[in-house]
């Protein structure tokens, strides 16, 4: 397949990944009146101890009939209110549940099934369409969003989600000169390759200085207790050996269905540049796992990745160019692993050196069940050996 222009897949030089729309402009029909009013006081229904309760007396809306009229904003923010819901219902309460009542089931399975992607929360309804700017006429930036949807609440879990609101935005930039390079290597144009790689290297250096101010938005104890656990699935949980029953979903006949959770790994910048700088992972259990957790991504947005890993003959043309081309090439690539060493970094603090005190929460593993030291170590020590 040809690598078509960013606005094919819905993507933007401005926005990248992000959802092309605010959610706090989109409005959902009066039959989730009910709906978004849980998910308005989720924090405090949390709170009281007893979420289910309160959630198992939530009706359901005629999804159906939403699902035949309702534009992709409409489908996007609907899926965000029940994923967050869905996640209080299983986690929010000190034992796990393994079964989702139908008044929850039902409506998020027929949402996700029209999306494209498995019905439990992922990066794309935790962190790219859950925002909003305060002033629509400036910038995605710390200072001007505001997190729409949240669990407990508070300062650390708005500042979690921002700070990957705001890495995804700049990223935008990043998959514009990725589409570019493939088409000037694909040209012979050396000269264009090496100015817009100096560009790309600039805009990893944003990102990568983005993401080396985490620490002062979220703290890693207050991540660990009070954020991380919500974020979990249900695959390769101890604390849900066998995954969760989606009451009155027919197709599952009853039978529990096991699903990872929700993870930055889901984010789809980093495979992005993989595939235009052709880094390649060997093959093992943690290449299966990368495989897995793309079929957790928009549709559109794994098809940006699958055309760009076939589109990209970066690598190839810049090893018959000149030692600057080059250069400029291997910079580009340090610049994604230094995201990855980060990222490792991150992971250690803030969930591997933590001591676990709820059911589900391990530190062992990821929120996507994955054993996510070695993994993350693993393709950053690949990733930086595959200069050129």
């Amino acid at each position: 397949m040809p690598l078509h222009d960013l606005a094919h897949y819905g993507l933007s030089a401005d926005r990248g990944f992000l959802a092309p729309y605010e959610i706090d402009e989109i409005v959902l029909p009066g039959g989730f009146a009910p709906v978004e009013a849980a998910a308005a006081k989720l924090s405090g229904l949390v709170t009281t101890g007893r979420i289910r309760h309160w959630l198992d007396a939530l009706p359901m809306p005629d999804i159906d009939a939403f699902l035949a009229t309702a534009s992709d904003a409409e489908i996007g923010r609907a899926m965000l209110r029940y994923s967050f819901l869905v996640q209080a219902y299983v986690w929010g309460e000190p034992t796990p549940l393994a079964r989702l009542p139908a008044n929850l089931a039902v409506p998020f399975v027929a949402l996700a099934d029209r999306i494209g992607f498995p019905p439990v929360m992922n990066y794309a309804g935790y962190v790219l369409d859950n925002w909003y700017r305060l002033d629509k006429s400036g910038p995605i930036a710390l200072d001007n969003l505001v997190m729409d949807q949240h669990f407990a609440g508070g300062q650390d879990e708005n500042g979690f989600v921002l700070m990957h609101v705001v890495i995804e935005a700049q990223a935008g930039r990043a998959l514009d000169l990725a589409v570019k390079l493939v088409r000037a290597s694909d040209g012979g144009d050396a000269a264009t390759v090496e100015a817009l790689l100096a560009k790309m290297h600039r805009v990893w250096d944003a990102i990568n200085a983005t993401f080396d101010r985490m620490a002062e938005q979220c703290d890693p104890y207050i991540y660990f207790n009070r954020i991380r656990p919500y974020l979990n699935g249900w695959k390769n949980n101890p604390a849900m050996p066998d995954g969760l029953i989606y009451e009155g979903v027919a197709r599952f006949e009853g039978k529990p269905q096991a699903l990872r959770g929700q993870t930055g790994s889901q984010s789809s910048i980093v495979p992005t540049m993989d595939a235009l700088f052709q880094v390649v992972h060997s093959g093992d259990e943690l290449r299966d796992l990368l495989l897995e957790l793309h079929q957790y991504r928009p549709r559109l947005h794994r098809a940006f990745i699958e055309d760009m890993q076939a589109s990209s003959r970066l690598r190839s043309f810049a090893v018959t160019q000149s030692s600057s081309l080059k250069a400029a090439f291997n910079a580009c690539v340090e610049q994604v692993a230094r995201f990855r060493s980060r990222h490792l970094e991150y992971a250690a603090a803030y969930i591997n050196k933590q001591a676990s005190n709820a059911a589900g929460n391990d530190p062992e593993l990821g929120t996507g069940g994955t054993p996510f030291m070695k993994y993350l170590k693993k393709h950053r020590d690949e990733n930086r050996a595959q200069v050129i």
